[in-house]
């Protein structure tokens, strides 16, 4: 496989997929620029060689063509910015050749939010809600044919392929894997911040150092089930939290209150419970619990056990004893996995036990533990503690990030590795 420090991007085109879907206020500036720093090392590598760019990412979810509040317009100024050339703007990625053809070594230019066409995701627009089987299956065909017309147009723009959106990965989309087929293996390769990404989920996943603990938080067992299953097969110790643990609780005939609580899953928790003893997996779960009166950062707490949550308390964090118990089985381990809070971080009063978590993973790491962070909210909690510097690695795909730990084959990634 090609790799982007063995290649030589002098005088060539490259079409870069990146991840510039960062959040903007209501006057469009950017609140949050993590994800274009995050690209720079690919970028400004294929203009240092003296390679030409094309950079292309998404941005929200329009659904309509164009759509002013999600053009990347808005970012422009700062992309130019942080790689330090006056980046060019194509307003439109599927006329884009004229621009493209007027590059010259060392230049770049960012194309319209992909999305604006609903062939990048392949997905038929505009349907009527009453639409028949027959309608929508042949809005499918047309979309699914159209797909490969704007495919072979971005193609068209460059030499060579590099993907760097790991948060796109997971999604066979027409810039994040099906335009890999018009370039030779040779010529389409991982980017800096992809190929780190997919060390780390191999490093985790594969090249795991015992013994290895995955803490899972989380409000429903259900959007977690195929993750723990093949978790399952994996860990050494599997530590569930967040809301989930009153499903677990429930099933195991305690009493939760007004608790998060999927009552119809009771027996998928048992089972989980069962396939851990038999894998010779160590299940752990909160003992103590913080409660609130109220779903608000002032309201009234006190600490009962997690099987014991009286009538009108909800649970809202892990106890003192649970953070103990937890940071005592993450500092014994060698290889760890941290996705999802303890509890809801997002109030003070209740961020202590996602701290307490991920200081005993900065200790373990420390120790010479790999940790890897992964999930909007897991990374949400490290940036809010202060932590991140102090795990092995931040992952920057959710969904990406989910499904290879499920162990599925990530489109984005298949397209490169073949």
């Amino acid at each position: 496989m090609q790799t982007i420090d063995n290649f030589n991007f002098a005088g060539k085109k490259a079409f870069v997929r990146v991840d510039f879907n960062v959040p903007l206020d209501e006057n469009f500036n950017i609140t949050d620029d993590t994800r274009i720093r995050a690209a720079m090392p690919t970028l400004k590598k294929i203009l240092a060689d003296g390679g030409m760019l094309i950079i292309a990412s998404h941005m929200g979810r329009p659904k309509k063509n164009p759509d002013p509040k999600y053009s990347l317009k808005h970012i422009l100024a700062h992309v130019s910015e942080v790689l330090g050339v006056d980046v060019k703007f194509a307003d439109d990625c599927q006329k884009a050749q004229d621009i493209v053809a007027s590059l010259k070594p060392g230049e770049a230019v960012l194309l319209e939010n992909l999305r604006f066409y609903a062939e990048e995701e392949g997905k038929p627009r505009g349907l009527a809600d009453d639409a028949s089987d027959e309608e929508k299956k042949a809005a499918k065909k047309a979309i699914k044919e159209s797909q490969k017309e704007f495919t072979k147009v971005l193609a068209s723009y460059a030499d060579c392929y590099v993907n760097d959106a790991f948060g796109t990965a997971h999604r066979a989309h027409a810039s994040t894997a099906l335009i890999a087929d018009y370039f030779d293996a040779d010529h389409k390769m991982f980017g800096y911040l992809m190929e780190k990404e997919v060390k780390a989920v191999d490093k985790v996943m594969n090249d795991i150092k015992r013994p290895f603990t995955a803490i899972m938080g989380g409000s429903k067992v259900s959007t977690k089930i195929e993750i723990i299953e093949n978790l399952l097969t994996k860990v050494d110790n599997l530590i569930l939290a967040g809301g989930m643990t009153y499903t677990f609780m429930k099933a195991m005939g305690g009493t939760v209150g007004t608790s998060i609580c999927e009552e119809d899953k009771l027996d998928l928790a048992l089972d989980i419970m069962k396939k851990a003893k038999e894998n010779g997996v160590n299940l752990v779960l909160a003992v103590d619990t913080k409660v609130g009166d109220a779903f608000s950062n002032d309201a009234n707490t006190k600490i009962v056990p997690s099987k014991e949550i009286p009538d009108g308390w909800e649970g809202m964090d892990i106890g003192p004893k649970s953070e103990e118990l937890f940071a005592n089985v993450i500092k014994g381990s060698k290889t760890i996995l941290w996705n999802g809070p303890t509890g809801v971080f997002e109030f003070d009063n209740f961020s202590h036990g996602s701290r307490a978590v991920g200081e005993a993973i900065v200790e373990a790491t420390k120790n010479g533990a790999f940790s890897l962070v992964g999930g909007g909210d897991s990374v949400a909690c490290v940036n809010k503690f202060g932590l991140a510097s102090g795990v092995s690695y931040v992952s920057t795909g959710g969904g990406a990030l989910l499904e290879a730990i499920e162990g599925k084959v990530l489109p984005g990634i298949a397209a490169i590795k073949g």
